[in-house]
């Protein structure tokens, strides 16, 4: 299933690869070629409306699939859309910060310095019972790095589920794409996407912290339970939903050479700039993509990162 990104579901994605495989079809054909039964109706609907199926003219209900092309850049459009409306809502932020600095009271806490923000992000997750929600993107403060990812893969095995968006430019920073692949090694759900919006931390949908710079200082704004934070995971869970999956398998034929490579692809990354960062040879990057893209049967590199993902095959 490749159109989890742009919230179509499994059982959409099933129909709609049924109606594209044949000229014209009904509702009864749909539930018996998908196994949908009843639901046949109201997944046709659903495709209908995001505008993958079209009902045909006449009296007897029969459905068309839309050119995938087409169909699924206008569900990009939308999706890239809501990122961007649920963007303009954290603009709040900005507001709340100001309003602190002049003393106003502001239902948020900043908390200056390097140490001071280093120490709380640590005991925000240490306050975490269920879930942890990250944006991680550079510049990174290197003395808070090790202990954070110490931190994480204890309170992972101690049954805390962190999920974390990376923006692609954070693999390319020294040991980075190292260090994500040991978390993932060890519990952590990652993905990739080009243009994560903000640093962010959420534990149990219930605190927040939002870490910025101003004129060289570290500051981070505390976020309680409020209208702002739920606009925060919401911008969280449309980001999580388009970006590339980061999984950590090594399958035969696979090796951790091959794995790095496939995460640098799933982020977007050239072969030039692969091979820049990997200190291979670019030859020896494009042998091992073309290789790998032959066993994946993709057309691109960023396509077959992507396959990889879904497939499990990346980390």
């Amino acid at each position: 299933m490749v159109l989890e990104p742009f919230g179509v579901t499994e059982a959409e994605e099933r129909a709609y690869r049924f109606v594209l495989s044949v000229a014209d079809c009904t509702v009864a054909e749909v539930a018996e070629a998908t196994g949908a039964g009843s639901a046949a109706r109201r997944l046709l609907k659903a495709l209908e409306d995001k505008g993958l199926v079209c009902r045909l003219p006449g009296a007897a209900a029969r459905y068309q699939g839309a050119a995938p092309d087409l169909a699924i850049e206008v569900l990009a459009l939308v999706r890239h859309r809501q990122i961007e409306q649920a963007k303009l809502a954290t603009a709040e932020l900005g507001d709340i910060w100001a309003a602190a600095e002049r003393g106003r009271s502001a239902p948020v806490e900043v908390v200056h310095g390097r140490e001071a923000n280093t120490q709380r992000f640590l005991q925000t997750q240490l306050a975490a019972r269920g879930e942890v929600l990250t944006f991680d993107l550079p510049p990174y403060l290197e003395e808070g790095v090790e202990p954070q990812h110490e931190l994480q893969v204890r309170r992972m095995a101690e049954g805390v589920r962190y999920r974390t968006v990376y923006d692609r430019s954070a693999l390319a920073e020294p040991g980075q794409m190292e260090r994500v692949l040991a978390l993932v090694r060890a519990g952590e759900q990652a993905r990739v996407y080009d243009g994560v919006p903000l640093k962010m931390l959420v534990t149990d949908r219930s605190a927040g912290l939002v870490p910025f710079t101003v004129s060289g200082v570290r500051r981070s704004v505390v976020l309680d339970a409020s209208p702002l934070l739920h606009a925060l995971v919401s911008l969280f869970e449309l980001v999580w939903e388009r970006a590339a999956p980061l999984r950590s398998s090594t399958p035969l034929g696979v090796d951790a050479v091959d794995e790095r490579l496939l995460g640098f692809a799933a982020a977007g990354y050239t072969d030039e700039s692969i091979a820049r960062m990997t200190g291979l040879s670019k030859r020896t990057v494009e042998r091992r993509m073309r290789r790998m893209m032959d066993r994946l049967g993709a057309r691109t590199r960023f396509q077959a990162g992507l396959q990889a993902g879904r497939s499990g095959l990346l980390g």
